[in-house]
């Protein structure tokens, strides 16, 4: 499994931008996409909100690849 740390540089980020910031998708589209197809989970549940508010604290996770959001 890899893991990768993302620093937020606010309050939250949605999903699908998370996703293009780590480098999983290239575009908040492709990131929406990802999402809609049922593959991301957010703390071990499925979730299908393209735009989930994503905090401190939260994982998300895309196959074996997993992002550990952190506070800025």
């Amino acid at each position: 499994m890899q893991k990768v740390s993302f620093e937020l540089s606010g309050e939250f980020v949605e999903l699908n931008q998370l996703l293009k910031l780590v480098g999983l998708c290239d575009s908040g589209g492709a990131g929406k996409m990802m999402v809609a197809g049922g593959t991301v989970k957010v703390d071990g549940k499925k979730e299908l909100r393209k735009t989930a508010k994503i905090r401190a604290g939260q994982q998300v996770s895309v196959g074996d690849i997993k992002i550990s959001v952190e506070a800025p």
